[in-house]
This record gives C-alpha cells, structure tokens and sequence, in this order.
C-alpha cells in the first residue's frame, strides 16, 4: 500500500527540529500540507524564535509543498486555538495532529526542583492535552481525526534522571486510552509513537555509532504509518534504527481469596500466581477490569 495525505492537513509541533521537522517533511512528500508549529526554544525550554519553524517552511515550499509556520507555545491555549483557528482560516480544515513538541530537565528525583518536573509535565503532557482539545471538535465535526501522541520507553520502562518526563509520557498512554473510546464514534483514531532517535535531546547521551543508527527518518517512518486513513487505533508503536515493536498493557489473570483469606500475608504468599502471565489479557477500556474482579468474587461466592 502507499500512504497518501491527499487534500488533508496536518499539525505538528516541536516541527522546527529534529523528529519533528521530519514528521513535517514527510507529510508534504506524500500530499499533506501542514503546520510548522514551534516555539523555538532550547531543549530545556528556554528562551523563543520563529527561525526554527520558518525555515522548515522554507525547505516544504522549496519541494513544491504548501506550509505555514507557527510559533505557538503548547502550554498557553489561547495560543494553541489561534494555531488550529490558522490552519482552518487557510485550508479549511484539521485532518491529523503529531503532538512531538517536547523538552527536558533531567535530574535525580532527589536533586530536581518542582518547577523543572512541573514545566515538563506542562510541555509533554499538558501541551498535548491542549492541542488535541483545540482540534477535537473540528475533528468531530467533519467526523475524522487522526491523532498522534509521543510517548518514550522513559515513562513506560523508566530511566535514570527522568522522573519529570517518564511522568507526562505515561500520562500521555492514559490520555490516549480515554481518547480512542471517545473518539471512536466520530472516526478519531489516537495512537502513541516511542521514538528513540539522534537528535539534540538524546546528543552526547549516547555512543556516536549508535546516534548515528538512530536516523530521525526511520520514527516517521512509524509516526507516519499511525496517522493515515487506515491507521490502527490504540497502538503504542516503538521505533527505534529501524526496528519497530508494540508495546501492550495486559492484566495477568490472578487470583481470587475467599473473605476470610484476605489478608496481605495471602497476597504475598500467592505472588508467583498472581505474576503468571501466560494467560494474560489486554483490556479495551476500565469497566472491562472491574467485570472481571468482581465476576471471580461473585463467582466464587456462588452470587453468580
């Protein structure tokens, strides 16, 4: 199959750099045309141009494709309104949206200062929750949306230093989860993207070898293939060089204790039954878990 974005348009934001201005890129080669958003700050979120974005511009026009850039900050609504109001005052409409705009403050969680974790959570989860609200029911109207979240193997597996934004990207999986029931009815599909690519958030954190097998083309490669018109829904798609896997959240079956049982000492006894996850199971949405606990007591106790 070939994706095609003909006639569509796209957001994405953090777009002045990096997997960003890739997303952006490939976008316009296959038909879309698309908001350049970016603040244009440092990675740790300082400071602010429009160079950054009207450059990306540049190089779209320059392959004969339309864009517009913008540099709206993903933490301040109005701004964020006034983007998506942009995009349909120019094209008329809002097809896809990549939340990639991102910054880092690492710290040990005993050294970081509150502001650093909460300008994170602000940027990645909070900016993501803005601009997702900002399109949602332009997308509902015209009963389609495709929507892409950025997540990391930091929030789903943790890492070192990253309590701040391991946080907001599992807080983005949380979002996804509720979004994709929401959206279900109005053709809104939602999925996560886990890069892992070399650009100046991961330079100098990792072996030069390995940055340079990192390309930011093989994760749009994966940010792409979520956001097309036949695109999955509730995928957490990692890309990573090249290789590409799905990461899922399954329940293990467990146990059930009688009430005279229910203690922690019983709990912990019955740990290696409750880790067995050879009949593990992925739930579809929070009402399907609480059937299942309360099905085993209310059977067990002969009330069903």
């Amino acid at each position: 199959m070939t994706i095609r974005f003909d006639g569509q348009v796209a957001i994405v934001t953090g777009a002045g750099n990096g997997l960003g201005r890739s997303h952006a890129l490939e976008l316009v080669r296959r038909g879309a045309k698309v908001v350049v958003n970016d603040l244009g700050g440092s990675k740790d979120g300082q400071g602010a141009s429009s160079d950054a974005a009207k450059s990306v511009v540049a190089e779209i026009e320059a392959l004969g494709g339309e864009a517009i850039a913008n540099g709206a900050n993903v933490t301040n609504y109005e701004q964020v309104e006034a983007m998506v109001k942009q995009a349909i005052d120019t094209w008329g409409r809002v097809d896809v949206l990549i939340n990639n705009a991102g910054i880092l403050r690492d710290k040990s969680f005993s050294k970081m200062e509150l502001d650093d974790f909460n300008l994170v959570l602000d940027v990645h989860l909070l900016g993501s929750v803005n601009c997702t609200k900002a399109v949602w029911d332009v997308m509902k109207e015209q009963q389609y949306g495709r929507i892409v979240m950025t997540t990391s193997s930091s929030g789903m597996y943790g890492n070192f230093g990253q309590s701040n934004y391991g946080a907001a990207k599992m807080g983005v999986i949380g979002l996804m989860n509720t979004l994709v029931i929401e959206g279900l009815k109005d053709n809104i599909r939602v999925n996560c993207l886990a890069p892992g690519a070399g650009t100046r958030m991961t330079e100098g954190l990792v072996d030069k070898a390995v940055f340079d097998l990192m390309t930011v083309e093989s994760v749009t490669a994966g940010a792409v293939s979520l956001c097309h018109r036949d695109a999955p829904n509730r995928l957490i798609l990692n890309a990573t060089a090249g290789s590409y896997s799905v990461t899922k959240l399954v329940e293990t079956q467990g146990i059930y204790l009688k009430p005279e049982d229910q203690s922690a000492d019983n709990v912990a006894a019955n740990m290696e039954a409750l880790l067995d996850s050879s009949d593990a199971q992925e739930m579809q949405q929070g009402g399907d878990h609480v059937i299942k606990m309360v099905s085993r007591a209310g059977k067990a106790l002969g009330l069903m």
